[in-house]
This record gives structure tokens, C-alpha cells and sequence, in this order.
């Protein structure tokens, strides 16, 4: 079964807010809205989501298109960053880069690589195995479980250049089709701007 994972666009940071409560800048909003509206999204596709509010603002957007409901799950969720909390850029990259190269180790407290991974793929199968044959399934995440994500089904070990950040926008808004299943990843990180309809056929 063919499904597509979809990652939250450009996101409104603010140290005095928990990260996982931010929301779509304007810009994210835009392009959101522009992919749902790009023919991409099918009527009837089931759509489920990280609950974070970044990831739940881009999945109602796409329901809007589908006519379908939110399946939200909070074990789709970005990988557990609240020992650090905010961290400024620069830091965060270094910080990101460390997870990515020591997956079995947690890196100043974060969940670990491994842990993350095995948790994102357990959800995406098991949320799978509710959808009825020939119903599209839209994942809408987070760049970092989503690329864990990308290097279990494409068999590759977990490293920062399999990052979105590494293929496509670096704001994020980038997505890829997978078949779990059968472990075949259908297309690299790819943004939102450059994904053709047609992509279920």
C-alpha cells in the first residue's frame, strides 16, 4: 500500500512557547494550503497526524480537500527534545547532527535515534493496517521521525544526510511516498511546491 508522509512547513518559533504547541507561520499556512489545493491530496484519503499543533494546523488544512476526519496520535510526534526545550539554531543543528550520528545514544537527554525510529515505524503500521484497500493514506509529521522513518523503509542506516533539511526545502513542507509493506521508498524527500499529482497511480 502506497502512502505518503507529509511534514509541517515553516513553523512560528517562540522560546517562551513548548515547542510542540507552535504553529504555521504565514508562509507555512500559504503553502499548505497551496499543496492541498495542487490535486496531489485525493478526496477520501485518510489522514493522520503527529498532535502536535504544527502537524495538526497542515493535516486539517488537507482534510479540508480529503472530506475526511484527523486520525491524531501522539506517538507520531517529533522526537522527545523536552530535556533541552528551545534550543537557538546554530545549537539546535549541532544538537541534530549528534542525534543523527549517535542513534543508540541519547543525546543531552533527547529520546534516542533508535528509540524514535522504532516507535514512528511501529505507529505508521499499525495505523496502515486500519486502512481499507485502495483508501490513500497521508502521514503528517515531523522532519526527524519522518526521516527515521525514510531510512527503515529504504533499509538505510539513520544519518542526518537522509534529513529533509539534506533533499528538498529547508523550512520544511517536504514530503515522500512509501510502501511499507512491501519496504520499497517510492521517492526521495521532495518540497511541496514540486509534487506532481498522480503520485497514487
Amino acid at each position: 500500500m502506497r502512502a505518503l508522509y507529509v511534514t509541517h512547513p515553516q513553523v512560528r518559533m517562540d522560546a517562551n512557547v513548548p515547542v510542540p504547541l507552535w504553529g504555521l507561520t504565514e508562509l507555512g499556512r500559504q503553502r499548505a494550503e497551496a499543496f492541498a489545493a495542487s490535486g496531489v491530496v485525493p478526496k477520501g484519503a485518510m489522514i493522520f497526524s503527529s498532535r502536535e499543533t504544527k502537524a495538526m494546523e497542515l493535516a486539517d488544512i488537507l482534510a479540508k480537500v480529503t472530506g475526511t476526519l484527523v486520525l491524531a496520535d501522539h506517538l507520531m510526534g517529533e522526537n522527545d527534545r523536552s530535556a533541552t526545550g528551545f534550543l537557538p539554531p546554530e545549537l539546535f543543528e549541532a544538537t541534530a547532527d549528534r542525534f543523527f550520528a549517535e542513534p543508540e545514544q541519547s543525546v543531552d537527554g533527547w529520546e534516542r535515534a533508535v528509540d524514535a525510529q522504532a516507535r514512528i515505524v511501529d505507529t505508521v503500521t499499525t495505523a496502515l493496517a486500519s486502512v481499507p484497500h485502495g483508501t490513500p493514506a497521508i502521514f503528517c509529521g515531523h522532519g526527524a521521525v519522518g526521516t527515521l522513518l525514510k531510512c527503515h523503509v529504504a533499509g538505510r542506516p539513520i544519518s542526518r544526510s537522509e534529513d529533509q533539511s539534506r533533499h528538498a526545502d529547508r523550512g520544511g513542507g517536504n514530503c515522500f511516498v512509501f510502501d511499507l509493506a512491501a519496504g520499497k521508498l517510492l521517492c526521495e524527500w521532495t518540497a511541496m511546491e514540486q509534487f506532481a499529482p498522480g503520485w497514487f497511480g
